[in-house]
């Protein structure tokens, strides 16, 4: 079953719109083996099942944002993005809870399993994501301690350059002066 869809080949398919992770409704048709037609068409039937944070179809700007990462999995779907906005119907995206939400809609085998392999892509991106969190917190922590330290280092440097420096002015001599060292 893991050979089925290779995880790296559905992170791919996963998409940042609106600020949510999403995959595209041509990229689930591929990796559940139906046409994007059949798919949108089951959709359609349970839309009830599908809320706009499940669901949403892209706007013309969207579509043309992407085109530039669909890639040749999709290639009829990429040369007509290129073109311009002259498709039928603009596509949906899914996140992650619509996708897992399409299991219950798409109700063969091969839509389970696939299923399956793309909760289990979602799931590794949001462990990916919060390791880069902790790694992100640990480096402003060091950059803090290294600020501070360079600062402190800076101090020191100063008070030492303040004890070696050598006084450039004239040193008065002590004593009576003659009459050329006083002209």
């Amino acid at each position: 079953m893991n050979d089925l869809v290779p995880l790296e080949r559905i992170e791919n398919k996963i998409h940042q719109i609106r600020g949510q992770k999403v995959m595209l409704d041509f990229d689930l048709a591929i990796l559940y083996g139906v046409e994007t037609k059949v798919l949108n068409q089951a959709v359609k039937r349970n839309l009830s099942r599908f809320p706009d944070d499940f669901m949403f179809s892209l706007s013309k700007q969207e579509i043309l944002r992407i085109s530039q990462f669909v890639t040749s999995s999709s290639r009829s779907q990429f040369v007509t993005l290129k073109r311009g906005y002259n498709i039928k119907y603009p596509p949906h995206a899914f996140t992650e809870n619509g996708v897992a939400m399409l299991s219950s809609v798409l109700n063969s085998e091969r839509a389970i399993e696939v299923n399956i392999q793309i909760m289990r892509a979602f799931t590794r991106l949001r462990q990916i994501i919060a390791r880069n969190k902790d790694i992100t917190y640990l480096f402003k922590e060091l950059k803090h301690k290294v600020d501070r330290h360079d600062t402190e280092i800076g101090l020191i440097i100063r008070a030492i350059e303040k004890m070696i420096a050598v006084d450039t002015k004239p040193k008065h001599k002590i004593g009576f002066l003659t009459e050329k060292e006083e002209r």
